[in-house]
């Protein structure tokens, strides 16, 4: 297992039939070495899964990577799970660059997204000084 950063780019949706890669999501999730979602790694690292919303090239939210009380894997951005969006099938899923995963956005509307990168996360030295 290993912790990886995952950087999600809009695909072609009715109203952006070429995608938009200034709508997405970057987010760390720990992955097995065929690049699936590994949920018992979750576990041990779920403080670090964090999750940063992308709108027209800016983060216009931050949040988490969590399983809520139904049984969901979503992107929750605060207490509650008003805010929260749903990843279908998140458990089952590979992610290779140009492969896609279907999110619910805020608005309820299901969209899918494009895998662009996968890339290994390493703790930034300073933080992890600064902990200790």
């Amino acid at each position: 297992m290993s912790l990886k950063v995952i950087t999600l780019e809009l695909a072609r949706n009715p109203g952006a039939p070429h995608g938009d890669a200034d709508h997405g999501y970057i987010f760390r999730a720990p992955l097995d070495a065929r690049g699936n979602f590994d949920r018992f790694q979750w576990a041990a690292v779920k403080q670090l899964c964090t999750v940063r919303r992308i709108e027209k090239g800016r983060e216009v939210e931050s949040g988490v990577l969590v399983l809520n009380r139904h049984g969901q894997w979503v992107f929750s951005y605060a207490v509650g799970d008003e805010d929260d969006e749903t990843l279908f099938r998140l458990a089952k899923h590979r992610f290779q660059p140009g492969d896609y995963v279907a999110i619910t956005e805020h608005d309820g509307v299901e969209r899918t997204f494009r895998v662009r990168s996968v890339a290994d996360w390493h703790a930034d030295p300073s933080a992890v000084a600064a902990a200790s």
